[in-house]
């Protein structure tokens, strides 16, 4: 996309056997409407015919193909890590960006230049009008969420705003934010290592924009859902609090943390039947067993805190009352 050895920025698309989305994900990028940067595509071990795909109809996309699955935080550490553009942007292989998505994310770090992170405006691909992201948070009692999910897109969050931080399927990062505080978590495999990397950022000091210029389509659960996703959502809920959660905060909410957790094991058990509520019960055990093993990870994580316990605690208590961020 650019003739400079170190473009602007690096869009890294993790893939896993999804040929079928590549085309219209890559698609998407050769539309933009911002030019300075590079496509790098990190294949999990994909059996396919993605790598085919991708050599022989996007020659200009740079692949790193690993030969093992290592989900999505190994992948993208990977991609991170191989490249040296001074922004990073994530997009994951089943959104489709809008042409404008790539220069709304630069500007709006440009603008923001205490912000290390820049959050997409994330629409369902099927129902344009329904928000998927609008921003991530995590609420006091600890479990995280998407800003806006399954509203209708009616210009409620039409503002450029600091959130809590960005969802990985479509954001950007400065590479500075990753030399400081480090990279995805890989132990989460999937789903809330972002979160993770939202809090960790969050502690060290580091801001996110929320960019509604920057609109990408997602098609949803397209990679992902299903009894694994269940599983690591019960554990890594508990895994994200317990790492990050400063210990202030969690002598003052623990009631709340753990009836969030009660109340969740209880939707479960309701449909233990399913296959999904099962698996997040297992998950649930699973991140109680974990408490023991994630102590050195914690002193790590809190010895980068910048900030003081009650910012933490104003930013968490706004997942609360969402409207209020914007």
């Amino acid at each position: 996309m650019t003739s400079s050895s170190h473009p602007t920025v690096s869009v890294i698309i993790p893939n896993w056997n999804g040929k079928h989305l590549l085309p219209a994900c890559l698609d998407s990028l050769r539309g933009q409407t911002f030019r300075d940067f590079e496509t790098v595509v990190v294949d999990n071990g994909s059996k396919d015919g993605s790598v085919e795909l991708l050599r022989e109809q996007y020659p200009e996309v740079r692949l790193l193909a690993l030969p093992i699955n290592r989900f999505f935080a190994g992948a993208v550490n990977h991609g991170i890590k191989e490249t040296r553009s001074p922004i990073v942007a994530l997009l994951n292989n089943d959104a489709e960006a809008e042409p404008a998505w790539l220069e709304a994310l630069v500007h709006g770090l440009a603008n923001h230049p205490r912000c290390g992170m820049a959050a997409s405006k994330i629409l369902l691909y099927d129902r344009p009008d329904v928000l998927n992201s609008a921003g991530d948070f995590v609420r006091l009692d600890g479990i995280p969420g998407n800003r806006g999910v399954w509203e209708r897109d009616l210009g409620q969050y039409d503002d450029q705003t600091d959130v809590f931080g960005a969802c990985a399927g479509a954001a950007a990062y400065r590479r500075s934010l990753f030399d400081e505080i480090g990279y995805f978590d890989e132990e989460y495999l999937a789903y809330c290592e972002d979160v993770d990397l939202n809090f960790r950022a969050r502690l060290a000091g580091f801001e996110c924009v929320f960019v509604p210029e920057a609109r990408v389509h997602h098609r949803l659960s397209a990679t992902g859902g299903g009894p694994l996703a269940s599983y690591l959502c019960g554990r890594n809920f508990i895994r994200l609090a317990a790492t990050n959660m400063p210990g202030s905060l969690i002598r003052r909410y623990w009631p709340r943390i753990v009836l969030a957790q009660l109340k969740l094991l209880g939707e479960s058990l309701r449909h233990f039947r399913e296959p999904a509520a099962r698996a997040r019960v297992r998950g649930q055990l699973a991140g109680l067993a974990s408490l023991t093993s994630v102590g050195k990870k914690r002193r790590v994580v809190q010895s980068l805190r910048k900030v003081p316990d009650v910012q933490i605690e104003a930013l968490l208590a706004a997942a609360d009352h969402p409207r209020s961020q914007q």
